[in-house]
C-alpha cells in the first residue's frame, strides 16, 4: 500500500504542477524564483534525460519512449512483492519510480514530449530542466540503492 500511495501522490503532484506551468507560462518563459540559483520555466523535452534522442525521428522516438516506460512499469509491478519482502524502503522506491514513470508517460501520450519546468543553475553551470516525475524517479532510484546497501543480497536470501 505504501507504494500505491507514493504512485498516486507523484502522479497527482506531477500532473498538477505541469498543468499550472502550462496555464501560466508561455513556452520558454523564465521566472526567477531564487536569482542566481533557481527559475521556473516552461519547456518540453521530446528526448530522455538531458535531451537524449530528442533529435530522433518523431514516430520512432515516441514508440521507443512509450515502450520503455510501459516495460519499466510492468517490471516494477511484477517485481513488487519480491522487493517489498526485502524491506519497506523498496516499497517507497518502487512507488516513487512507478509514479514518475507514469507521470512522464502521460505527458508523452498527451503531448509527444515531457513538460519540464524546474530550472537550476549556479553561475555558468546550468542543470537541464526537469519536473516532479523526474525528481521522484531520482529519489526512488536513490532509495533503491540505499536499500540494496542496507539489505545486501545475502541478507535478503535469509528473509526468504
Amino acid at each position: 500500500m505504501i507504494s500505491l500511495g507514493w504512485l498516486l501522490v507523484v502522479i497527482i503532484l506531477d500532473q498538477a504542477t505541469k498543468a499550472l506551468i502550462m496555464a501560466n507560462f508561455a513556452m520558454f518563459e523564465l521566472q526567477p524564483v531564487i536569482p542566481g540559483l533557481f527559475n521556473l520555466t516552461y519547456l518540453t523535452n521530446a528526448g530522455a534525460a538531458f535531451g537524449i534522442l530528442a533529435g530522433a525521428k518523431s514516430v520512432w522516438r515516441q514508440v521507443f519512449f512509450v515502450g520503455v516506460a510501459v516495460a519499466a512499469i510492468v517490471v516494477l509491478f511484477f517485481s513488487y512483492k519480491q522487493f517489498c519482502r526485502q524491506g519497506k524502503i523498496f516499497a517507497h522506491a518502487i512507488g516513487l519510480i512507478a509514479g514518475g514513470a507514469v507521470g512522464n508517460l502521460i505527458d508523452r501520450l498527451r503531448f509527444g514530449a515531457v513538460v519540464d519546468f524546474l530550472d537550476f543553475y549556479f553561475g555558468t553551470y546550468h542543470w537541464p530542466a526537469f519536473n516532479v516525475a523526474d525528481s521522484a524517479i531520482t529519489v526512488g532510484v536513490g532509495l533503491f540503492i540505499l536499500g540494496s546497501i542496507l539489505y545486501p543480497p545475502q541478507e535478503n536470501a535469509k528473509l526468504k
